[in-house]
């Protein structure tokens, strides 16, 4: 009898420390969250539902999209002036008939995702003279970047899709997980010095992706921000975009319908 019970508590011994060693593990694969500060807030106007962002020679530039719950929504791309928020308009789509999405410069072109047609538009990056258009398979488009030789794109599921920007041809996908769990809503996209930044539609971060293996290995928890844009416009939306401004190192954010952009400096993982 006393044998039994012995063997009994070993067991129990057994088990606690496995479970204890379970919690460990988990608590070392949690991501690490990275630090940031805001540097500087510039206005950002309230009718730009934001799809895209990033610097070109030095100009920050914004594509937007026109839900049709939004009817003073337009889907534009321009410079924005961060004086004022408003943005000197370059490209426009005819809403009745396409939704702007993300955007990228790459060899002298400036390119635009559709948001259901399954069209990418081309423009001459001097003049934003269409040039050109290419099709995708991909059933939706969300967010465009570059590591400047591919085309880096996300279409709202866990896959990004690296594509030739000659002729607009898949080279290859990169599933993003999480500690092995996949990571879908992949919206907006920034390369920055060799890894991969995404908005995560309904969330309030920013994730860090290596695009060797599409594991995140870094998060920004942007919900103070989100709550600030709260308490100014009521009706902001979720945050979406990125840009990153090479000369100062910073990284520019902003949300749909939010009332700033935020220039943030980021820090290193906790």
């Amino acid at each position: 009898m006393k044998l039994f019970l012995y063997l009994i508590i070993l067991i129990g011994f057994a088990s606690c420390r496995n479970d204890q060693s379970n919690d460990e593990q988990l608590l070392e694969e949690e991501t690490p969250m990275i630090s940031f500060s805001v540097k500087s807030r510039f206005n950002h106007n309230v009718h730009a539902f934001t799809e895209g962002l990033l610097f070109h020679k030095g100009d920050l530039y914004e594509s937007t999209g026109s839900p049709d719950e939004f009817p003073e929504s337009e889907s534009i791309i321009g410079i924005v002036d961060l004086k004022t928020g408003s943005i000197n308009q370059k490209v426009k789509l005819d809403r009745s008939r396409y939704f702007g999405e993300g955007i990228v410069f790459l060899n002298n072109r400036l390119f635009q995702l559709t948001y259901k047609n399954q069209i990418c538009f081309v423009y001459d990056a001097g003049s934003f003279k269409k040039i050109g258009q290419y099709s995708f398979s991909n059933k939706e488009g969300w967010g465009l970047t570059t590591d400047s030789t591919s085309i880096i794109m996300s279409d709202g599921t866990n896959e990004l899709t690296y594509i030739k920007p000659d002729n607009f041809q898949v080279l290859k996908k990169v599933s993003v997980s999480e500690n092995g769990y996949a990571v879908p809503y992949l919206n907006e996209l920034e390369y920055i010095n060799g890894y991969i930044y995404a908005n995560v539609w309904t969330k309030n971060e920013i994730v860090k992706i290596d695009p060797v293996n599409g594991k995140v290995i870094g998060k920004l928890d942007l919900t103070s921000l989100k709550q600030e844009a709260l308490s100014i416009n009521s009706q902001a939306q979720e945050t979406n975009g990125i840009a990153y401004n090479p000369v100062t190192k910073s990284i520019f954010v902003t949300g749909k319908f939010w009332p700033k952009i935020y220039e943030l400096e980021i820090g290193d993982h906790k």
